[in-house]
């Protein structure tokens, strides 16, 4: 039973991470049919950047986070203005080569940056443990989960309430429309690589202050997004939130009771995806689109 309650909080702790991650990646592919491969480097920007206004600088650390973070924004809106722009109309696999591309050029810029040699990161998160149904479960966990929950909270607020939230909703339904409309689709597109980055750089936060340390394995996390927005449905954020929290578990617990050596917690959220391309490609809440020929 201890072991079952750790690895849950665990699954759930991390699934809410992938999820934070996972939520960006579907935004900007329902405002802008972008499939954006450089979302894991996003990650590892925000870490770095959160790195660099605490430790080098010296912010205090909740001073540092905030700077960190509108820092990734605005990450966000040049490369959506610079290097995505540009490749309106063109062909969908043009644009994903240049984010597969882009994904290596933030990586790169990282490392002659700051380098590739792990660096010790400010603890944010409290590093106790507490007592839950007999087994001792981290702090930091319980924490993460909670900052993930108010990120999600703010931001239906924001999609349901705001003038720019409705007016992405609004291209994410039907961009012609939005146009006849007068909403500019390119500020839309804007805002939402701003919001990817920034659920990204929270989530690369996290995960810097659990792991206690910040390098480029950070990155890696950003592979799991793939398994969860197949998952959950590439054009749907509950779908998106849903489906975290599915392959976070499904890899604590394949990490917690297969045998270690096999390594299936990093390998079974990959055969998620291949089974639910087989069986259900659009997701479990995404939309089926029926072309007539």
């Amino acid at each position: 039973m201890e072991k079952l309650v750790q690895l849950t909080m665990s699954g759930v702790a991390n699934g809410a991470i992938f999820a934070l991650v996972a939520l960006g990646f579907v935004l900007i592919y329902k405002s802008s049919d972008v499939i954006n491969f450089a979302q894991g480097e996003l990650l590892l920007i925000g870490a770095y950047l959160t790195y660099m206004t605490v430790e080098q600088i010296g912010l205090w650390w909740p001073a540092g986070v905030v700077v960190a973070v509108l820092l990734a924004a605005v990450v966000g809106v040049l490369i959506e203005t610079l290097v995505l722009r540009p490749l309106i109309g063109e062909p969908a696999i043009s644009v994903i080569m240049v984010t597969i591309g882009l994904s290596s050029l933030l990586r790169a810029i990282v490392g002659a940056i700051w380098g590739v040699t792990p660096r010790p990161a400010p603890q944010f998160l409290p590093r106790d443990t507490m007592t839950i149904f007999g087994a001792s479960v981290g702090v930091d966990k319980i924490w993460a989960i909670f900052l993930a929950l108010v990120l999600f909270a703010l931001l239906t607020l924001f999609f349901r309430f705001s003038r720019e939230g409705i007016a992405m909703r609004a291209v994410a339904d039907d961009q012609q429309a939005a146009l006849s409309m007068g909403i500019s689709v390119k500020r839309v597109w804007a805002v939402a690589w701003a919001i990817a980055a920034v659920t990204a750089a929270v989530g690369g936060i996290l995960l810097m202050s659990i792991f206690g340390g910040v390098s480029g394995s950070i990155a890696r996390v950003g592979l799991l997004v793939f398994p969860v927005v197949i998952l959950g449905g590439l054009d749907s954020i509950p779908g998106a939130i849903i489906g975290g929290l599915i392959i976070g578990l499904l890899q604590s617990y394949a990490g917690g009771y297969l045998p270690p050596d096999l390594g299936m917690g990093e390998v079974v959220p990959f055969i998620i995806l291949l089974l639910i391309l087989l069986v259900r490609p659009y997701g479990l809440f995404g939309q089926r689109f029926i072309e007539r020929v």
